[in-house]
């Protein structure tokens, strides 16, 4: 059984992902082995997560993967560690538009018996503090918040006043925390600046967390609070058993082997990497590998050429407009991906890889796989869809049906006689993304662990093509 911890707020902007990151740094630097976790679909903090950790930081997402994988997933990512630290998202009891606790860090804290640390943003209030504390620790009595950590406090005398109007909560103040501005991390439109494109300041950025925690939390109270969890209750997720849902290999087929072996290696199925391609769950590469395909990163900002031997391209999520002029004058990789393309190799892209494979991209020339023109926009498009596949693509049989979501401050204008690929059901109907040929790509971004099948499917085209 992992000792294990929610990180909470009563809403974003209260210090979560500075007390979740800074509490993973400063357990990994006395020892232990850190799991790290993020409730929702956000790919930017397991970044940081992961610089804290020495691990691959992981999402826990009940509405795209639905609530009986939440436990599964949270014990295969923490599978021999010490402690789990898993940040939520938005406030505590916030979840999918008009779906009640749906998705919600206390429906998370729920499905995993986990106790939960509240942070609460105490720059602008005194006695006031007791109410806030008292409402969420009674509003759903599943849920055990076993502490509150106080940040952005001012002075010495007003945590005085803060931790006097606590004392008859029975919530114990487990780390007050000052106002640090210098252990800010930078953002853009669509939260922080990920890791990869800013690795020394990252770095510098989490230490200074390790070290703010250090100072200002109950380090030993936190983890005795870890403790007190009981079992999950989940037997945890394997890559591999997702050979019978979906679209499994043939039998026969090819697997990814060791080297000496003795047997063929699967297909070579490229994934790109790097600081504009930062956005992919860690689960997709493992569901690759077990499905037979030998993966492999490449980076399409310096890599001229796509890895030897290439069958299949996997183009994630990321931030292709801040890099569009580098991308674009890297024409030896675009001309590869088209040329791949146009052999009727698989390639499935989200969203950032949906742009890259357009014309171009505000303008810069990008790959010209899609009869497509992207651009920039005012408008961010963000929230949780049901879709279902219009079509047959080398990723999904038509019909397929599965949950997702949508994040991107773009448009794409699509030229005439484009196949969407998707049909979204919820919030509103519509159709979205392109099909053609084997090149699937969307603006949404999907958790294959929900659909292994997706996994299976592509590696058997990447096998055939």
């Amino acid at each position: 059984m992992v000792a294990r911890i929610v990180i909470a707020a009563p809403s974003s902007g209260s210090g979560k992902t500075t007390v979740a990151t800074g509490l993973m740094a400063a357990f990994t630097e006395r020892g232990l082995a850190v799991s790290p976790h993020k409730v929702g679909p956000d790919y930017i903090d397991p970044g940081y997560h992961a610089l804290a950790t020495g691990r691959p930081g992981r999402n826990l997402d009940a509405y795209m993967c639905g609530t009986g994988l939440v436990g599964p997933l949270f014990e295969h990512g923490a599978a021999g560690c010490d402690l789990a630290v898993v940040e939520g998202v938005m406030g505590l009891y916030d979840g999918a538009a008009g779906q009640g606790e749906l998705a919600s860090t206390a429906q998370v804290a729920k499905l995993l018996r986990a106790p939960v640390v509240l942070v609460v943003d105490g720059s602008s209030q005194s006695r006031s503090v007791a109410a806030l504390v008292h409402g969420f620790a009674s509003w759903d009595p599943e849920v055990r918040i076993g502490g509150v950590v106080l940040n952005k406090v001012g002075s010495d005398r007003h945590e005085e006043l803060l931790r006097e109007a606590l004392e008859g909560s029975g919530v114990p103040v487990l780390g007050v925390l000052r106002r640090a501005p210098q252990v800010r991390t930078p953002s853009r439109h669509l939260g922080l600046v990920p890791v990869a494109e800013r690795r020394a300041e990252a770095v510098e950025a989490v230490a200074a967390l390790a070290e703010q925690v250090r100072g200002g939390v109950d380090l030993e109270a936190v983890l005795a609070l870890a403790r007190s969890a009981g079992g999950t209750g989940s037997v945890a997720w394997e890559p591999g058993a997702g050979a019978g849902r979906g679209a499994a290999p043939s039998p026969g087929g090819t697997r990814a082997r060791g080297a000496g072996e003795g047997e063929s290696q699967g297909p070579v199925v490229a994934v790109a990497a790097g600081p504009a391609f930062t956005f992919s769950y860690a689960e997709h590469a493992e569901l690759l590998a077990a499905a037979g395909a030998l993966v492999v990163p490449f980076d399409p900002l310096r890599d001229e050429r796509l890895p030897d031997g290439t069958r299949g391209l996997v183009i994630g999520g990321g931030f292709p407009e801040v890099y569009a002029p580098e991308l674009s004058a890297n024409e030896p990789l675009r001309r590869a991906v088209a040329e791949l393309a146009a052999s009727g190799a698989p390639v499935a892209a989200e969203c950032a890889g949906l742009l890259y494979l357009a014309r171009s991209l505000d303008g810069q020339p990008m790959c010209g796989v899609l009869d497509a023109e992207a651009r920039m926009s005012e408008k961010l498009t963000l929230g949780y869809r049901e879709a279902v596949a219009v079509g047959d693509s080398a990723l999904a049989a038509a019909g397929t049906r599965l949950r997702g979501h949508e994040f991107h401050r773009t448009v794409i204008e699509p030229g005439a006689g484009a196949a969407p690929a998707w049909g979204f059901t919820h919030p509103r109907r519509r159709v979205e993304g392109f099909v053609q040929g084997n090149v699937h790509a969307s603006y949404l971004h999907t958790h294959w662990a929900a659909a292994p099948g997706l996994a299976y499917r592509f590696v058997e085209r990447c096998a055939a093509s």
